[in-house]
């Protein structure tokens, strides 16, 4: 039991950290737009990317499909 509330608290203490960053005008915690996009399972580079990025990402996938028909 007493593992159990020392891991309760260490995760607290994490969270409580995380929304004080946030609160105090950190940004907040964010995906990149590569991921599991980048080896094609899923996901999109929308959202959060910059158009730069998107371009990179589209890029990049373009070269991914162009390897994959070879």
């Amino acid at each position: 039991m007493s593992i159990f509330i020392a891991t309760f608290i260490i995760i607290a203490v994490a969270v409580l950290g995380m929304a004080i960053g946030v609160i105090m005008g950190k940004p907040a915690i964010k995906g990149s737009c590569g991921g599991l996009n980048q080896v094609g399972l899923s996901g999109s580079c929308s959202g959060a990317c910059s158009s730069e990025e998107k371009d990179i990402c589209a890029k990049r996938k373009a070269e991914l499909d162009k390897q994959n028909n070879e």
